[in-house]
């Protein structure tokens, strides 16, 4: 497993590499979970709009598995990675752009 990895990092780093990896995967998911929850709750276009963001850098996690293991090629994995940074930011700000705006206080 870590044989994919031995071309660009020492079995320690990729060791790390691999834990750092493993949590980020986790602790994505566990948001993911979470949010896709708030819009089974909700509804509304702006949960989607969070909930399909947070699914891509669950995405992003898994993709980084895949070039750590030798599945994805580096030039794919860069592209897929920033091109989701890309599509991430753009929904959140459209999710906040499209939000009701506040109720005014009297």
């Amino acid at each position: 497993m870590l044989q994919s990895v031995s071309d660009w990092l020492s079995g320690g780093e990729a060791a790390a590499l691999l834990a750092v990896l493993g949590l980020a995967t986790l602790g994505t998911a566990t948001l993911f979970l979470t949010g896709l929850a708030g819009y089974r709750r909700r509804r509304s276009k702006v949960y989607l709009l969070v909930v399909s963001a947070l699914g891509l850098l669950l995405a992003r996690s898994i993709v980084g598995f895949g070039t750590v293991l030798g599945l994805v090629p580096m030039p794919v994995h860069h592209l897929v990675e920033h091109g989701s940074d890309f599509v991430v930011a753009t929904l959140i700000l459209y999710a906040l752009y499209s939000s009701d705006s506040p109720s005014s206080v009297e």
